[in-house]
Formats: C-alpha cells, sequence, structure tokens
C-alpha cells in the first residue's frame, strides 16, 4: 500500500474511531449512576482485553515466527505497559469528572489534546533523547503552518460547539482538562511504540495492563453492589467493546500511518459525533451556532490534511 491510500484509509479508520467515541460518552454517563470510574474502568477493560485474544492469537501469534513467548519481549511489555499507565489514568479521571459537568463541556475539554499534543511534540523534541534518539521523532518540523491553523480551528470550533453560557471551571471541568492532557500523553506513547509493536498486539496489552491498574484501585477504593453492576452492565459492556476494544485498537491501527497532531484533529470529531447523536437520538437539536462549530472542525481536518508539508508523515507515522 502506498503513502497515500495508507494515509486516506488511516483518516477513515480514526473518523470511524471518532463516531465510537462519541457513542461512548453516553454510556459513561449512565454508568457513572450505579458504579465507581475504577469498577467501571476494570470491567470495560477486561471485556476489551478478552475480546481481542482471539484476534491477536489469529493476526500475531500464528503468523509470528517468534511465537508468543519472543512477543513478550522487553519493548513489547514496556509499550504496552506505558501505553495502558496513560490510558487508566486519563480513563479514570474521565470517568470521575463526567459526573461532575454537563457532557457537552466534557466533550470540549477532552478534546484539547489537540492542542496539548504538538506542544508536548516540540517540548520533546527540544529535549534530547526524552521519547527517541531522533530529535525529528514527532515531526513538529514538518507539521507546518497548514496543521497548525487546523488545530485553531478545532479549538474554534469546539468552542462553538460544546461551550455555552457558563466559563468558569468547576471541579469536573478541571478533572476533564488534566483528562485531556493524560490522552495527550497516551497518545504520544502509541506513536513511540506502533513503530515497532504490532498493532493489535500492542491494543491487548494496553487493555490488559488498564485493567490491572484499574481491578488494584477498584479492590482498594470501592466497594460496588450487585443491583450496582446489574444497572450498569449495559454500558460496561457497551464501553468495554465498542469503545474500548474497538475504538482504541481502531486507534492504534489508524494513527500507524498518520502524523500525531493530524490524528489528534481526527479523533477530535468524537465530540461533533456526540453531539450528532444526541440530536438524532435524543432528539437534542443543534443551534446555528453548533452546526458552526461541527463545520470548522470538518474544515481543520480537510486543511491539516491537504498541502504538502500535510503529506510529510515522515517516519511519525508511516514506516519507510
Amino acid at each position: 500500500m502506498n503513502d497515500n491510500k495508507r494515509k486516506t484509509a488511516s483518516t477513515f479508520i480514526l473518523i470511524l474511531t471518532s463516531f465510537i467515541w462519541g457513542a461512548g460518552f453516553i454510556s459513561q454517563s449512565i454508568g457513572a449512576d450505579f458504579v465507581g470510574p475504577f469498577t467501571f474502568l476494570a470491567l470495560r477493560s477486561w471485556i476489551a482485553a478478552s475480546a481481542l485474544i482471539p484476534v491477536v492469537w489469529i493476526l500475531v501469534v500464528r503468523k509470528s515466527p517468534l511465537g508468543l513467548k519472543g512477543l513478550l519481549n522487553r519493548n513489547n511489555v514496556k509499550g504496552g505497559l506505558l501505553c495502558g499507565l496513560f490510558l487508566f489514568l486519563a480513563s479514570a479521571v474521565q470517568q470521575m469528572g463526567i459526573p461532575y459537568t454537563t457532557t457537552a463541556k466534557a466533550g470540549f475539554l477532552t478534546a484539547m489534546y489537540v492542542v496539548m499534543v504538538p506542544v508536548i511534540c516540540l517540548v520533546a523534541n527540544w529535549v534530547t533523547g526524552l521519547w527517541s534518539t531522533n530529535p525529528g521523532s514527532f515531526g513538529t518540523e514538518n507539521s507546518g503552518w497548514r496543521v497548525w491553523i487546523g488545530v485553531m480551528l478545532t479549538v474554534i470550533g469546539l468552542f462553538l460547539l460544546c461551550l455555552k453560557g457558563r466559563t468558569r471551571f468547576e471541579k469536573g471541568d478541571l478533572l476533564i482538562i488534566l483528562c485531556a492532557l493524560l490522552y495527550a500523553f497516551q497518545i504520544m506513547a502509541i506513536n513511540r511504540y506502533v513503530k515497532t509493536v504490532e498493532p493489535v498486539l500492542l491494543a491487548w496489552m494496553e487493555f490488559f495492563w488498564t485493567a490491572m491498574f484499574a481491578t488494584v484501585f477498584m479492590l482498594i477504593f470501592e466497594d460496588s453492589s450487585i443491583s450496582g453492576l446489574t444497572s450498569a452492565a449495559p454500558s460496561i459492556i457497551f464501553a468495554g467493546f465498542f469503545s474500548s476494544a474497538c475504538g482504541y485498537t481502531l486507534q492504534i491501527v489508524g494513527q500507524k500511518g498518520l502524523h500525531p497532531t493530524i490524528a489528534s484533529i481526527i479523533m477530535s470529531l468524537e465530540s461533533v459525533f456526540s453531539a450528532i447523536l444526541g440530536w438524532i437520538i435524543l432528539g437534542q437539536r443543534l443551534s446555528f451556532r453548533e452546526i458552526c462549530g461541527c463545520a470548522l472542525i470538518f474544515a481543520a481536518i480537510i486543511v491539516s490534511q491537504t498541502g504538502k508539508q500535510a503529506e510529510m508523515t515522515n517516519e511519525t507515522g508511516t514506516e519507510k
């Protein structure tokens, strides 16, 4: 597959990922009414890890000359552990913050990783050897003005789409901002290891470690009732199978072929899809201001994907 076809395929994969995550906000909000954040995260992560076992076995283990023991080498385990740690922290903080803020505001603040990713890229490239021996490994030199315009359009679009009236930050808002920062690091961790680890294997190890961390915190800090678990079961299953197993696996596969900043812009569409699904399913109509926000985010994707600079994924996203 040539670079152009790979970029196109990766773009559609991440758009699908955004749609799944947009629908996932509803399940997370419902689940938060019945179980604690660590319980919800632990169960959804175990479901995701279990769902991926046959996929990993068929697509990775059986086709690898190294065998299962060879695949679980130091680099692969380290990558899965780091990605799982950031995913655990980001997901737990997000689940803690959702009950204390509106869904729309949570969508906007979570999507602030669109701004945070290029900033982290720039800082990481300044600090030699922080993530890679190659100082240009994050591709900020090749981001170009089109990507930065895309970032600005995304922020303005998300503001129009999600922020309504109240502008001060409360407890839930601050937690979601922290969540966005942690998701930015999760994106960068995936970008670091997806070049050397099979994407599906990396996804499985990410879910495994997330489940392990969440289970430990669940057993220490939470005590869920049978009735609560029963009520939350549909939300947990949806989040585990679709948002986690499908969504995060698609993220890893799709992000492999794109610049991380462009990937983060596309994934920010989760807030757009969340608003659209709320309009279609729940009858929550979009105002003219919100429609303008959607249009700006789509424009950001088009701008960031065009031009010579945006075509240069370099070693950040595309294997040569």
